[in-house]
């Protein structure tokens, strides 16, 4: 038979250690070697049931003044199985860990983490050139201010569940079997509130309305999620709050499209600004731009304006504005214009009887067909 260890050597302390510091030396050991957090670990699980040991004779004077005395002889005949008959477990957990743990599985007023929440916030093209500080209104579950959480009316405490004794569990004996389920009165929290709280119905939140400030930041695009932290839903009984996802929807502009960074737009020129150059004004996104057409341009040539598009997330430089030019074809010509076109084709050496209609010929003559329908 392997010989047991010294009860103070097993938890680490002196002789002379107090209630409080051999309370702690076991829960640091009870969390290293808990059977759940050593699976399939006999090592562990043999470490977990000698601490358990040690403690359950060390926290009882009369206990740890026998084994003082006479050594685990002394203990003879006193409550000698540890493996978790004759030891209740619960009460020892309760002891060592407080209401956060209760047993097995049983745990007094369960904190619960506060649910993260996700807000869709439409913005203009313009609030993500220029940045810009928004409200925006955000429902979510909150502590209530009444009662602070407790879920219980002013000038009352919740009350330990009468059917359970604090421990959320109840537990029934079958042959040599004990088992254990979900107190039904308590629902497992180990305590039940007699008098509600009002603003809350015993709850302990409420759901509220909160504005929250955010800054768009200039360059973000569609999908782009601000994080919030802790700023989603109120957690319970301690718990920490969820967070808050802000997710940017860029609502479509009239006059421009977004490529990445550049802005898209349309311009329309005459055929002789095509033909010959020259410079028009456009409208940017702030202000009116000068645009150099240079001769030759043809339809749906891409003209840019450097730096006039949207800026570059968290950087100092933005993309481009790129103009699409149209060329506009001329109609409703009076006698001179179209002699001039005629003599202008015939320069170039394009025919303009109606056998061989050239390109002015065709381009005009359809126009007029159609005014005149």
């Amino acid at each position: 038979m392997t010989q047991k260890r010294d009860y103070y050597e097993v938890l680490n302390v002196d002789r002379d250690a107090d209630e409080n510091e051999i309370k702690k030396a076991y829960r640091k050991l009870a969390i290293q070697f808990h059977p759940d957090k050593n699976p399939n670990n006999k090592e562990a699980e043999d470490r977990f049931k000698e601490a358990t040991e040690a403690y359950e004779v060390l926290r009882d004077p009369e206990k740890r003044q026998t084994y003082n005395r006479f050594g685990h002889a002394g203990l003879e005949g006193m409550t000698t199985d540890f493996s978790g008959f004759g030891v209740d477990i619960d009460d020892l957990f309760g002891d060592v860990f407080g209401d956060l743990f209760r047993g097995f599985g049983g745990r007094r007023r369960t904190p619960k983490s506060g649910r993260n929440l996700q807000y869709n916030l439409e913005v203009t093209l313009e609030d993500i050139i220029h940045g810009k500080e928004v409200s925006i209104q955000v429902p979510r579950v909150e502590i209530c201010s009444i009662c602070s959480g407790s879920g219980a009316k002013a000038g009352t405490n919740a009350v330990t569940c009468p059917q359970c004794h604090g421990r959320g569990q109840i537990s029934q004996s079958q042959g040599f079997f004990t088992m254990a389920r979900t107190c039904p009165r308590c629902r497992g929290e180990g305590e039940i509130i007699q008098t509600p709280c009002p603003h809350c119905n015993g709850k302990g939140a409420v759901r509220n309305t909160r504005e929250i400030k955010l800054n768009i930041d200039k360059g973000v695009d569609t999908g782009f999620k601000y994080l919030l932290r802790g700023e989603g839903e109120a957690g319970l009984n301690g718990a920490p709050p969820g967070d808050l996802y802000v997710v940017i929807n860029v609502a479509p502009h009239e006059r421009f499209r977004r490529n990445q960074n550049d802005l898209i737009t349309s311009a329309k020129i005459s055929f002789v600004q095509a033909t010959l150059g020259g410079k028009i004004s456009i409208q940017g996104i702030d202000e009116r731009e000068e645009l150099r057409i240079p001769p030759g341009t043809q339809y749906g040539a891409q003209l840019r304006i450097p730096n006039k598009g949207v800026p570059i997330y968290r950087r100092s430089d933005a993309g481009d504005l790129i103009v699409e030019i149209e060329i506009e074809t001329p109609t409703h010509l009076n006698g001179e214009q179209r002699k001039l076109l005629e003599d202008f084709a015939k320069l170039r050496g394009e025919p303009t009887n109606q056998e061989h209609e050239g390109f002015w010929e065709k381009l005009l003559g359809r126009h007029e067909e159609d005014d005149t329908e």
